[in-house]
C-alpha cells in the first residue's frame, strides 16, 4: 500500500511540474533559512561544553560598590582561589588568568609582532581546562618560570612547524624575557570564551601579591562531583568577612561589615557555571564579547516563523489546486476508497515534497552559508550537520514539515462529497475561496511582520556598531 502511495505521489509531482517547482522552491528556501538559523542557535548553546569537566567548572564574579564607584565584573583578588581551595574540600582545583590588556610584542626573526590574545595562567590551568596537546605535557608545562604554551597556528606562524618544543620567544616584557616553549596545544575551538595564542607562566607576572581588595584576576573553580554550587556560593561571604574586610580595614574608617553596608557600599561574590558565561554574562572586562540568551530565543522564534510561512505557502498552493484534485477525490470515493486512505495519500505527497525540498535546501545553504557567516560572525559549514543529532533532525524534519503543511489540505481535499464534486457544485462553493483568501492574508501578514522586525533589528545593529 505504501509503495502505491509513493508511486501516485511521484506521478502527481511529475504531472504538474510548474506547481511542483514553485512549491519545492518555496519550501526549500524556508527550510534553508530555518536550518541556518538553528545551526547558529546550536552553536551559541554549545559554548564551553567540550571540556570533560565543563559541568563542574565555575567562574567567580564580583559586584563592588564603594562611594560613587561601582563595578560588576568577572575579576577577583589574586589569592581568592588559593584560599577557597585551602578552606573548603569541595574545591577540587582552581586556576587564575591575568590578561595583559595592552598589546604584547613577541619577536620573530629581527622584528617584533603585536600579539593581543595572550594571558598569564597558573600551572593548574590545564588541570581545570583539559585542552588537547599536540606536543609536550600540558599538566606540567607551566610549572616553572619563563615557560609558555602556544597554539598550533601560532607555532606555524612563527616557526612553520609544530615541532617547536624547547624553542624560545623573545618578548618586550620585563626587559625582554625569553620564554621557552613547553607545550603546543590545538587552537581553541570557536565555541570557547577563550581565544589565546600564548599562555605564559604566572610566575613571570610582576604583581603585588596578597592584596585582598585589588581585583585583577579571572578565577575559575573546579568543584567536586555532586557539589551544589549555589550552596557553595554562600562560603564566598565568609571569604569577605574572614579575609577581605579585615585587610580593607587598614584603608577605610569602618569597624564592621554592617557599617560598610550601611554606608551604601557593597562587596559580593557569586559563581557562574562555565557553560553559561557566553549567553548569560555581560559584565565589564569580559575576556571575549559574549552572546545573549535573548537573541537565542528571538532567532529561534524567527526560524519557526519562517518555517510556518513556508508551510502556509504550501497550504495555499495545495488548496488553490483543490478544483483539479476534487474530481480525482470524487472518482476515488465512488470506487470505494476510504477517507483515511486519501488522507494518507495526500500526506505522503506532502512528505515526499518536503524531503525533496530538504535536499534542495542543502544546495541553497551551500551557496548562502558564506554570506550568513559574514553577517553572523560564525564559521558554520555543512559538515556541522553530520553529527548524529543533526542527521536525525534533518531526517525527521521533512516528516514534521510534511505533516504540518499537508495535514489541512489532506483533511480539506479528502472531505469533498463525491456527488457534489461530480455535479460540479464545488466550483460555486465559497468555502474553498474563503479558506484560500484567509491563508493568503495570513501569509502576507506574517511576511510583512517579519520584514518590519528584520529592518528594525538591522537598523539597531548598525546603530550599535
Amino acid at each position: 500500500m505504501l509503495k502505491n502511495y509513493f508511486k501516485v505521489a511521484v506521478r502527481n509531482l511529475l504531472r504538474h511540474k510548474t506547481y511542483s517547482f514553485i512549491n519545492i522552491l518555496g519550501l526549500s528556501i524556508g527550510i534553508a533559512c530555518t536550518i541556518m538559523i538553528m545551526m547558529w542557535v546550536v552553536n551559541e548553546l554549545s559554548y564551553d561544553r567540550f571540556y570533560k569537566n565543563a559541568d563542574n567548572i565555575y567562574r567567580i564574579n564580583s559586584e563592588l560598590k564603594f562611594g560613587s564607584k561601582e563595578s560588576d565584573s568577572p575579576l577577583t583578588p589574586d589569592n581568592m582561589g588559593e584560599i577557597l581551595k585551602k578552606d573548603y574540600p569541595q574545591v577540587k582545583e582552581y586556576t587564575r588568568l591575568y590578561i595583559f590588556r595592552s598589546t604584547k610584542l613577541v619577536k620573530k626573526d629581527n622584528r617584533y609582532l603585536k600579539e593581543e590574545n595572550t594571558t598569564y595562567a597558573d600551572s593548574t590551568f590545564f588541570r581545570v581546562f583539559d585542552l588537547p596537546s599536540i606536543a609536550g605535557n600540558t599538566v606540567t608545562a607551566l610549572n616553572g618560570p619563563n615557560s609558555v604554551v602556544i597554539t598550533e597556528s601560532t607555532a606555524k606562524k612563527y616557526f612553520g612547524s609544530v615541532n617547536v618544543l624547547g624553542k624560545t620567544f623573545d618578548t618586550n616584557d620585563n626587559n625582554g624575557t625569553v620564554y621557552k616553549i613547553t607545550a603546543v596545544i590545538k587552537d581553541f575551538p570557536s565555541t570557547s570564551h577563550f581565544n589565546f595564542d600564548f599562555i605564559f607562566s604566572m610566575q613571570n607576572l610582576r604583581y603585588q601579591w596578597g592584596n585582598y581588595i585589588s581585583h585583577n584576576f579571572y578565577t575559575y573553580l573546579l568543584l567536586k562531583d555532586g557539589t551544589d554550587y549555589k550552596e557553595f556560593e554562600k562560603n564566598l561571604e565568609t571569604f569577605i568577612t574572614k579575609y577581605a574586610f579585615p585587610y580593607a580595614k587598614q584603608f577605610i574608617q569602618m569597624e564592621s561589615m554592617e557599617d560598610f553596608k550601611k554606608a551604601g557600599n557593597k562587596l559580593k561574590y557569586t559563581l557562574i557555571p562555565l557553560t553559561k558565561i557566553h549567553l548569560y554574562s555581560n559584565r565589564e572586562h569580559e575576556i571575549e564579547p559574549n552572546g545573549s540568551i535573548q537573541y537565542v530565543y528571538i532567532f529561534s522564534a524567527i526560524a519557526l516563523y519562517i518555517l510556518l510561512i513556508a508551510c502556509i505557502n504550501f497550504m495555499n498552493l495545495t488548496t488553490a489546486r483543490s478544483t483539479g484534485r476534487a474530481r480525482e477525490v470524487g472518482i476515488r470515493k465512488v470506487l470505494g476508497t476510504e477517507r483515511k486512505n486519501l488522507i494518507i495519500q495526500f500526506l505522503t505527497e506532502s512528505t515526499l515534497l518536503a524531503y525533496i525540498s530538504v535536499i534542495v535546501s542543502l544546495a541553497i545553504m551551500y551557496f548562502l552559508l558564506p554570506m550568513f557567516n559574514s553577517i553572523s560572525g560564525k564559521n558554520l559549514a555543512l559538515k556541522n550537520l553530520l553529527s548524529p543529532a543533526a542527521i536525525l533532525i534533518v531526517l525527521f524534519l521533512p516528516v514534521v514539515v510534511g505533516i504540518l503543511a499537508g495535514s489541512y489540505p489532506a483533511l480539506y481535499l479528502s472531505g469533498f462529497k463525491p456527488i457534489s464534486v461530480l455535479k460540479g457544485k464545488l466550483l460555486s462553493s465559497k468555502k474553498g475561496k474563503s479558506l484560500r483568501s484567509g491563508l493568503v492574508v495570513s501569509q502576507f501578514a506574517a511576511s510583512v511582520i517579519l520584514i518590519i522586525v528584520t529592518i528594525i533589528i538591522y537598523n539597531q545593529l548598525n546603530y550599535i556598531q
